[in-house]
């Protein structure tokens, strides 16, 4: 057959994990690669927590999937954990970060909707946006790698450019159900929302009975230091996706919201036959247990700092390459110089100096760790990176 059995949509290179130890995978080979991609942010405990296998391993024992037509104690516990450790006061449990968005759209279309306005139905959304490859979640981005060949979308999108406020508010009107943003952007480069971007959406939300929808299904789950990333703003949104870290590997996405906010999702409006099952809520039981440890959050934002700083301190030495660093805590990206291709970079770094990163938009390398390494895998992070800028040569160039 021309076409291989595992459908062919993703560009999968040639290293091939077999397992996980910690901040280190291993491939079919032996060979040990340092693990700053995480999944692409999902690994937040790296592999192999012991934790998060014991909590799966006893819940597969007991109980992994009944129907949410039955009552569910361990959804009841987890969403409650959540509640009380964020803005929420409801949580709806999905399989993935695009589940969570759709269920976001859903939630802040209906709620005009209850409150008699139908045709309040439009999100601002903004330029470079990542937020999942469902039809709902590539129609609110005008990213053209996104869309072509999948028209006609999903109306009721608007597009503005990143940190751009004004350009935001001009697009308002009385179709204008509220703005959808990433608090940081992953996926478009690693763009950290300006304090006057985030807060300013919230101040003109206020103001004209609009919803904030924060996308956190990268930057959120203790990602930046904080456990949220609106956290660093002094600001709440109205409703929110989260995914990646909240299940540590296993998969769980949930979209959260205030009673306010989910006045519209009412019986019949939303489900999942798989969303909230036993297994995945002991995953995230697991993942909270460690996150909300004393210390967990200052740990990370310390290895962030650590980190940055060593980025910084190397990039002089590199400066054909790296122009500079971006992002917060352990969602970090290295803007390359023009000319250099980040998924050339990533491959070169992969395959010849066993430091597995991510590449992003806007020319930027992610660097993602698990959120548990130590100064050890910093100083090995950074020695790999240094090994590799030296020996990189465009493909172009070479």
């Amino acid at each position: 057959m021309a076409t291989p059995a595992l459908m062919p949509v993703y560009p999968r290179c040639g290293f091939r994990p077999v397992r996980g130890e910690g901040c280190y995978l291993i491939g079919e080979d032996g060979q040990r690669y340092l693990d700053f991609a995480s999944g692409i942010a999902v690994n937040a405990l790296g592999h192999g927590h012991p934790k998060l296998v014991q909590a799966i391993a006893d819940q597969a024992a007991t109980l992994m999937h009944v129907s949410n037509l039955y009552g569910s104690p361990q959804g009841e516990a987890l969403a409650q954990r959540i509640v009380d450790n964020s803005f929420a006061d409801t949580v709806f449990f999905t399989n993935s970060g695009t589940e969570a968005v759709e269920c976001a759209i859903k939630t802040a279309r209906r709620f005009h909707y209850a409150e008699g306005n139908p045709q309040r139905h439009r999100l601002i959304t903004f330029n470079n946006a990542f937020h999942g490859r469902t039809m709902g979640a590539i129609s609110a981005t005008n990213q053209p790698k996104m869309r072509d060949g999948f028209e006609p979308l999903l109306p009721g999108f608007a597009y503005a450019p990143f940190n751009d406020l004004d350009a935001a508010l001009a697009l308002i009107d009385d179709e204008t159900a509220g703005f959808m943003v990433e608090t940081i952007q992953g996926e478009g480069g690693v763009s950290v929302g300006t304090p006057e971007f985030i807060t300013g959406l919230r101040k003109v939300c206020d103001e004209k009975g609009l919803l904030l929808v924060l996308d956190e299904v990268q930057c959120g789950y203790a990602r930046t230091g904080k456990m949220w990333a609106y956290e660093h703003y002094g600001i709440t949104p109205d409703i929110m996706s989260v995914a990646k870290g909240i299940g540590g590997g296993f998969p769980l996405g949930a979209c959260l919201a205030t009673e306010h906010a989910a006045k519209g999702m009412v019986i019949g409006t939303h489900g999942s036959t798989y969303g909230g099952n036993p297994l995945a809520m002991a995953a995230g039981n697991a993942i909270l247990d460690v996150m909300l440890e004393p210390g967990f959050l200052d740990h990370v934002t310390a290895m962030g700092d650590r980190l940055r700083s060593a980025l910084e301190q190397m990039i002089p030495n590199h400066d054909h390459l790296f122009a500079e660093v971006r992002g917060k805590g352990l969602m970090l990206g290295i803007k390359l110089k023009p000319g250099n291709e980040p998924r050339e970079v990533v491959a070169h770094l992969r395959d010849h100096h066993g430091l597995l990163t991510v590449a992003a938009g806007e020319g930027v390398v992610r660097i993602l760790p698990p959120l548990v390494i130590g100064e050890e895998h910093i100083a090995e992070c950074v020695e790999r990176l240094s090994e590799g800028a030296r020996a990189f040569a465009p493909a172009a160039a070479s």
